[in-house]
C-alpha cells in the first residue's frame, strides 16, 4: 500500500511551482462553477422554460464560448496570458453574480452569452501560461494536473450545489460562482505576477505557419468538435434523463456528477503516467477515449436498472481521462511557439462550437425522439469521431514514412 502511494506521489514530481499555483487557482475557480451542471434544471424547474428554449439558451452559451475563446487567443498573443487571465476572472465573477437577476428568455440568452465570452477568454490564456511554465517532457502531466484540479473542484461542486439548491434555492449558486471567481483573481495576482516569475520554456519562431494550413490539426479539430458534442450531453440532456427516466433528486444527480470528478482526481494522473509509457501514440489514445465515451451512451439503452447510470458514468469518465489530456498534448505538439495563442484558441473553439450545437440539438432530439433514440444517435456521432481519428492516425503515419 505504501509503495502504491509513493508511486502515486511520484507522478507529480518535476512540475514547476507555477504549474501548481495555476492548478490551485483553477481548483478555487472550478469549485464554484456549480451553476453549469444544474443550468438545464434551473431553466426548466425554476424559470419554467421549455426544452426548446433551454436548448437555445445553451446554444448562446456555446456562441459566447466560441467568441470568448477566439478573443482570448488573439489577446493572449497580443498582450500576454497574464493580463487576459486576470481580467477574465475578475469580470466573470461580477457577471455570474448579476446573472441570477435575469429571468426572461431573451435577457438570459444575452446574459449567458456575455458570461461565456468573458469566462472563456481565460482558457487559451491559461493553456499558453501552462505551456510556458512547463518543460517539454512535463506538458502532458501539467495538463493532467490542471484537469485534476478542475475535477476535484467539480467533484465537490455539484454535490455541494445539490445541497444548496435543496436548502436555499438556485440563487445561492450564482453568488458562490461569482465569489470563487473573485477569490481566484486575488490569488492569481498574489502568486503569478510575471515580474516575479521566470518563464521556463519560451521559444519564438519568426513568421510561424498559420494553424489553418495544418491539415492534420484541422482533422483533429473536427474530431474534437464531435467528441465535445457527445461529451457535453452529460451537462445538458443527461441531468434531465436522470430526473425524468430514473427519478433522481438534485442531490442524487449532484453525487453522480461528483463521482466523475472524484474518480478523475484519484486515477487520472497515475493513468496518464502509465499510458505515456505504453508506446501508444497520442491519437491512438484519444481514439480509445472517444470510443469509451460513445459506449457510455449506448449502454444506457440496455436496461432500465438505475445502476447502469453508474456504469455509463464510469465509461465516460475513463474516456474523458484519456482523451482530454492527450488531445491537449497533441495540440501543444502541433503549435508553433510563435502562435500558441492561435492554436490553443482553435482547440478551445472546437469545444465551444460543440456547445452551440450539442445542447440545442440534444434538447430537440429528446423532445422529438425521446431518450432512447437520442442515445443511439449520440453513439453514432461518437462513431464518426472515432472514424476521423482513424483517418488522422493513418495520415500522420503516412507523413512520418514519407518524411
Amino acid at each position: 500500500m505504501k509503495t502504491l502511494f509513493n508511486n502515486y506521489l511520484n507522478t507529480f514530481k518535476g512540475l514547476s511551482a507555477e504549474v501548481w499555483w495555476l492548478a490551485l487557482i483553477t481548483l478555487i475557480n472550478r469549485a464554484g462553477t456549480m451553476v453549469i451542471p444544474f443550468l438545464s434544471l434551473y431553466l426548466t424547474e425554476d424559470l419554467g422554460f421549455t426544452l426548446s428554449n433551454v436548448g437555445t439558451v445553451m446554444a448562446c452559451f456555446g456562441l459566447g464560448s466560441v467568441t470568448g475563446s477566439w478573443l482570448g487567443g488573439k489577446l493572449t498573443d497580443k498582450i500576454g496570458y497574464y493580463k487576459v487571465m486576470v481580467r477574465s476572472l475578475l469580470s466573470t465573477g461580477v457577471l455570474f453574480i448579476a446573472l441570477q437577476f435575469l429571468h426572461t428568455f431573451y435577457s438570459l440568452c444575452l446574459g449567458i452569452f456575455l458570461v461565456m465570452v468573458v469566462a472563456d477568454m481565460f482558457r487559451p490564456a491559461m493553456f499558453v501560461a501552462l505551456s510556458a511554465y512547463s518543460k517539454p517532457e512535463n506538458k502532458t502531466r501539467s495538463v493532467t494536473l490542471i484537469r485534476l484540479a478542475i475535477n476535484l473542484g467539480f467533484s465537490a461542486g455539484p454535490a455541494v450545489g445539490g445541497i444548496i439548491i435543496t436548502s436555499i434555492g438556485y440563487g445561492g449558486l450564482f453568488w458562490i460562482d461569482g465569489i470563487t471567481c473573485l477569490l481566484a483573481t486575488i490569488l492569481l495576482v498574489l502568486v503569478l505576477n510575471p515580474k516575479k516569475s521566470k518563464v521556463l520554456d519560451v521559444v519564438k519562431v519568426e513568421n510561424p505557419e498559420p494553424a489553418r494550413k495544418d491539415k492534420a490539426f484541422l482533422i483533429f479539430l473536427c474530431a474534437m468538435f464531435l467528441f465535445g458534442f457527445i461529451f457535453l450531453q452529460y451537462f445538458s440532456t443527461m441531468p434531465l434523463y436522470y430526473r425524468d427516466r430514473h427519478v433522481l433528486s438534485e442531490f442524487e444527480i449532484g453525487l453522480l456528477l461528483g463521482m466523475n470528478g472524484f474518480v478523475i482526481f484519484l486515477l487520472e494522473m497515475p493513468l496518464i503516467s502509465w499510458l505515456e509509457k505504453s508506446g501508444l501514440t497520442k491519437v491512438s489514445l484519444i481514439l480509445i477515449g472517444a470510443f469509451l465515451t460513445a459506449l457510455s451512451f449506448l449502454v444506457l439503452n440496455f436496461t432500465n436498472w438505475t445502476g447502469i447510470l453508474v456504469i455509463g458514468m464510469l465509461l465516460m469518465t475513463i474516456g474523458e481521462m484519456i482523451a482530454f489530456p492527450f488531445s491537449n498534448a497533441f495540440a501543444y505538439d502541433r503549435a508553433s511557439k510563435g502562435n500558441q495563442g492561435e492554436y490553443m484558441a482553435l482547440y478551445t473553439i472546437a469545444f465551444s462550437l460543440s456547445h452551440i450545437f450539442s445542447h440545442k440539438t440534444g434538447m430537440e432530439m429528446v423532445a422529438r425522439l425521446y431518450y432512447d433514440n437520442t442515445w443511439y444517435i449520440i453513439t453514432g456521432i461518437g462513431g464518426i469521431c472515432v472514424f476521423l481519428l482513424f483517418i488522422l492516425k493513418g495520415y500522420l503515419s503516412t507523413k512520418t514514412k514519407n518524411a
